[in-house]
């Protein structure tokens, strides 16, 4: 970014102080800003140096751009009493620091060196020829910016609302999964089998038996068998639930109504009658 230095000179104190309050309450940094008296000139000197009306001093302070004529009007300026303001600012905000300045009445250099007699004779003719040729403004206008308007007690400042729609997340609602158990009656048919000792009994009548008789004592025994249900149950994992968000988005027109201040101006002559305003009205 390409800088450039404005100087700009003051025959007051006052005038330089407000000049300075006013680039700041602009925007623009006080680091960039250098303030020249004769408190600073004198360095620890008791007198003001001979040599602050020399081009070499202001060469080394602004760049060697600065004409011998311009070097005069400085120097015998902070002799008197006043003060040079010097701002580095970028080739864009140019413009708006030089409309900052030239609220606060600053010197013109180049007349005052015609004052002075110290200007060349070209730069004489040319300042002759500049002011025969442009007319003075009957009203001046100049872009103020609201920080600078804030610091001028003769301006009217207008305030305008403006929309500003921001995005806050709230809690819409939440979606809870509880795990817990419940019982159910069920039934199931098993077939049982039993086995039961059945006494057998039959008349002999065959002679052969008569003879063969063994009368000691004897046990038989057939052991009874009955199947029983036996219960047993397993448990296995046959579903998943879980939770996850998803995201949608949707469009939301905001109404709102703004407000917004304006200005009418009238211009209004010795005899207290409004005077009609005949200057064309832009689209």
């Amino acid at each position: 970014m390409a800088y450039e230095t404005l100087v700009a000179v003051y025959d007051t104190a006052a005038h330089a102080d407000a000049a300075v309050k006013a680039l700041k309450a602009a925007g623009f940094a006080e680091s960039d800003i250098s303030v020249f008296d004769q408190d600073r000139l004198k360095a620890g000197r008791s007198t003001l140096s001979p040599g602050v009306r020399e081009t070499g001093l202001w060469n080394r302070l602004f760049g060697a751009d600065v004409y011998e004529h311009e070097a005069d009007v400085y120097g015998q300026t902070v002799q008197e009493g006043g003060v040079v303001i010097s701002l580095r600012v970028p080739e864009s905000e140019v413009a708006h620091a030089r409309a900052v300045l030239d609220i606060h009445r600053p010197v013109d250099v180049h007349d005052r060196a015609v004052t002075m007699g110290v200007a060349p004779a070209a730069h004489v003719e040319a300042i002759e020829k500049k002011l025969e040729a442009v007319p003075l403004a009957a009203v001046q206008n100049v872009a103020v910016s609201p920080k600078l308007a804030a610091a001028q007690p003769d301006v009217l400042r207008l305030a305008e609302e403006q929309l500003q729609v921001g995005k806050q997340m709230a809690e819409a609602g939440r979606t809870r999964i509880r795990r817990f158990v419940t019982e159910k009656d069920v039934a199931a048919d098993v077939t049982l089998h039993e086995e039961h000792a059945e006494v057998l009994r039959k008349a002999i009548a065959d002679p052969k038996y008569v003879g063969e008789i063994d009368w000691a004592d004897g046990t038989i025994e057939v052991i009874e068998t009955a199947e029983h249900a036996i219960v047993n149950k397993t448990a296995r994992i046959v579903e998943e639930v879980g939770l996850r968000k998803v995201g949608s988005d949707h469009v939301e027109t905001i109404r709102d109504k703004l407000r917004r201040q304006q200005v009418e101006i009238e211009r209004i002559g010795p005899d207290g009658k409004v005077i009609p305003d005949t200057k064309p009205k832009s689209a």
